[in-house]
């Protein structure tokens, strides 16, 4: 474990209290914690707690190579009005996609396989600096985020942290309105979960959020939350 005990118990004293959280994260771990954002549908929120308490933390975003127009726009767009000073972009290693997905097809018959070239191997290479990462992921997302806690071990004696983690789709969009956040334009088009453009569709009414993601596949994760902490 990278965390003293300190920390750790300042983390827990925090509960689930989003901005306390942050609080202490962002300060009591400045230097050795990035914040790793989608730019999604749900990341407005998110974002703009961190950037009130620390707008130079470090933001990864994963750039695959393969995301909605939409989506890049919009990364931009909520940086400059948040004013976050570091975001920095993620791609995949250029000889590695000249190898194993010159096509650009890798993601129609091996998905995890995608997702490891284009998700899991570059965020891995940007995390050797930091010992912790804030996700923004919660328990109404997925059957398999049901059972998260705030602070949560990692691969490599780091930790995750999941300050939103009991938030509701219903708690997030009254914060965005209240304020004023910008919103994901493929939202109103019926995607409440963005992920790449290939393997993610529009949602019908009544379907679980993340339904539009590798539709008519097994898979649900794309693989950076799925690794056990060694």
């Amino acid at each position: 474990m990278r965390i003293n005990a300190d920390i750790m118990a300042e983390l827990k004293q925090a509960g689930e209290n989003a901005s306390e959280v942050l609080r202490v994260a962002l300060t009591r771990l400045r230097g050795r914690i990035a914040l790793v954002s989608s730019f999604g549908a749900e990341s407005a929120v998110m974002l703009a707690l961190a950037a009130e308490i620390d707008p130079a933390v470090p933001v990864l975003f994963l750039e695959t190579g393969q995301h909605f127009p939409e989506t890049l726009a919009y990364r931009q767009e909520l940086a400059r009005v948040l004013g976050l000073r570091d975001v920095r972009d993620l791609h995949p290693a250029p000889g590695q996609i000249e190898r194993r997905d010159p096509e650009g097809q890798l993601w129609a018959f091996d998905p995890d396989a995608c997702c490891a070239l284009r998700k899991v191997e570059p965020l891995d290479e940007a995390m050797i600096p930091f010992d912790a990462w804030i996700t923004g992921r919660k328990r109404t997302q997925a059957a398999t985020r049901q059972g998260l806690p705030v602070v949560e071990d990692a691969p490599g004696g780091r930790i995750k942290i999941n300050p939103l983690i009991s938030w509701t789709p219903r708690e997030l969009d009254a914060e965005m309105t209240r304020r004023n956040l910008p919103r994901h334009p493929l939202t109103l088009r019926g995607y409440p979960s963005i992920g790449c453009a290939p393997c993610t569709r529009p949602v019908a009414e009544g379907e679980d959020p993340r339904q539009g993601r590798w539709a008519g596949q097994a898979k649900t994760e794309c693989g950076i939350h799925v690794r056990k902490a060694s």
